[in-house]
């Protein structure tokens, strides 16, 4: 049987590519942000936007560019602000929006909405259209529900290279089989998210720019209640995810950790009191053992 070592070629060469770009991303970030204006995105912004879309979804960069990382709103809207020439004001829109997303669970081939394109789009949108990170959490609703569609349309056509992949496994090519597992799965991700995301990004910025001046003008109520709802969404994000944190006998946990980050707020800092989460949550695991916590997930 032919042994396949062929498809970590291009893994290794993709991720190289995918480092090199975003080094060079950042190194030439303030070049990057005078091209652009207080109102819009320049050509060369957007597609560096769609292309970090593009790797958020991709496997390119050994798990690291993916669901862990360029996939969260809080990253991608860091790279954004770097995009941007603004990498505060991207990480405080992208932190934003990512609170809605702390509870998201993705089960069963099925999402209830995209936070990576609610993340580099939504973002980009934002920033683009002058809107400060409260109102920027409504924007990214709406943009991440729309990213679902591209993902339903990702996975129906991906369907199709699986019975690619079959025909050449019944005549054995085992090559085959894998190139047909990488190959057209990411030239159509690439076509379905690289292209959209750029073209949203390049033309719907100053759309969104003369949107806020026209409504700033004409309807201020309607912004400010923007302001309210951007305010109260996040509400949302934190009681999903405190579903999970109060579960089983690591609820102490939680107030003690609250009582470290707020009552002795003067004398410890935030990577202090992470360092006694993890020192207690080793202590959880030597006490509880693995099997009790199987039963409490």
């Amino acid at each position: 049987m032919e042994r396949v070592n062929g498809s970590r070629r291009p893994t290794g060469i993709a991720a190289a590519i995918s480092v090199a770009v975003f080094g060079a991303l950042v190194l030439a970030s303030p070049v990057f942000g005078a091209n652009g204006d207080d109102t819009g995105v320049s050509l060369v912004q957007a597609i560096l936007i769609g292309l970090g879309y593009y790797l958020s979804n991709s496997p390119w960069l050994a798990g690291n560019g993916g669901f862990f990382g360029l996939y969260r709103p809080l990253v991608a809207g860091f790279l954004v602000g770097v995009i941007m020439g603004d990498p505060v004001e991207g990480a405080k829109i992208g932190a934003a929006i990512n609170i809605l997303y702390l509870g998201f669970i993705s089960a069963g081939g099925s999402i209830p909405a995209d936070p990576s394109v609610a993340g580099w789009v939504g973002t980009a949108l934002a920033m683009g259209g002058g809107l400060d990170a409260n109102s920027a959490i409504t924007l990214g609703v709406a943009v991440g529900l729309l990213g679902t569609f591209i993902f339903f349309t990702r996975m129906s056509v991906d369907a199709v290279f699986a019975h690619w992949a079959d025909a050449r496994a019944e005549a054995g090519d085992i090559s085959g089989v894998a190139r047909m597992n990488w190959l057209p799965p990411q030239i159509f991700l690439f076509v379905i998210s690289f292209f959209p995301a750029t073209i949203a990004v390049y033309a719907g910025a100053p759309v969104v720019g003369d949107a806020i001046t026209w409504l700033q003008a004409n309807l201020p109520w309607f912004l400010k209640g923007l302001q309210i709802a951007g305010g109260t969404l996040p509400a949302i994000g934190l009681a999903m995810n405190m579903r999970f944190i109060f579960r089983g006998p690591v609820v102490p946990y939680f107030f003690i950790g609250y009582i470290l980050s707020v009552a002795a707020a003067g004398g410890l800092n935030i990577v202090a009191v992470g360092i006694i989460g993890a020192a207690l949550a080793f202590l959880h695991v030597s006490f509880v053992g693995p099997s009790m916590l199987k039963k409490e997930a």
